[in-house]
C-alpha cells in the first residue's frame, strides 16, 4: 500500500499490530490507542511503540500528556463518511500542539486528501490513488472557505481582510 509524504512516495517503516499480536522486539511498530495505555499504564508488558491508532470514538485528549515522546499517530478513516478523523487530527494540531506525523490510514480517497492536509495530516496511506493523485489533489484548490491548521488563510479572511 502506498505511502505518501512530503511529496514522495517512501518504504512504509512502521507496521501496525492489532490488539492481542505480539510485539515485536525490534523495528518500528504502531498500536491501538487501548493498547497503547495499557503498556503505559503497566497492565501489559512490552516495549513501547513508536505509533498510535486512533480509532474515530478515541480521543485525543487523553494522549496529551505523552505526545511529546509518540512519533507517529495514525488516524483511521474505516469508512469515507466517516470524519471524526479531521477533527482528531484539528485537534492533534491546533489544540495539544502536536508536531509529530500524523497520518491517515484506512479509507483514504483522492477526494479528501486536501481536506485531510488542512486538518493537519501529513502522510497519507492509501490503496485508492499513487503519488501522481496526491500530489494533484493537495494542488487542485487555490483557495478554500474552511479554516486550517496551517497554511493559507480561508478566503472568507482575506476578502475581510482580516
Amino acid at each position: 500500500m502506498p505511502l505518501v509524504r512530503g511529496g514522495a512516495e517512501i518504504a512504509n517503516d512502521c507496521i501496525f499490530v492489532p490488539d492481542g499480536g505480539a510485539l515485536p522486539q525490534s523495528g518500528r511498530f504502531s498500536v491501538s490507542f487501548g493498547r497503547y495505555l495499557s503498556l503505559k499504564q503497566g497492565r501489559e508488558n512490552g516495549p513501547l511503540p513508536d505509533g498510535i491508532r486512533l480509532a474515530p470514538a478515541d480521543d485525543p485528549a487523553q494522549l496529551e500528556p505523552f505526545l511529546p515522546e509518540i512519533a507517529l499517530i495514525e488516524v483511521d478513516f474505516p469508512r469515507y463518511t466517516d470524519g471524526r478523523g479531521f477533527s482528531q487530527a484539528q485537534l492533534l494540531r491546533r489544540r495539544y500542539g502536536y508536531s509529530g506525523e500524523i497520518r491517515a490510514v484506512g479509507h483514504v480517497l483522492r477526494d479528501q486528501i486536501f481536506y485531510m492536509h488542512r486538518s493537519g495530516i501529513d502522510a497519507y496511506e492509501t490503496r485508492r490513488a499513487g503519488l501522481f493523485e496526491v500530489l494533484e489533489a493537495l494542488a487542485e484548490f487555490t483557495e478554500a472557505y474552511q479554516p486550517a491548521v496551517s497554511g493559507p488563510a480561508a478566503i472568507f479572511r482575506k476578502r475581510d481582510g482580516a
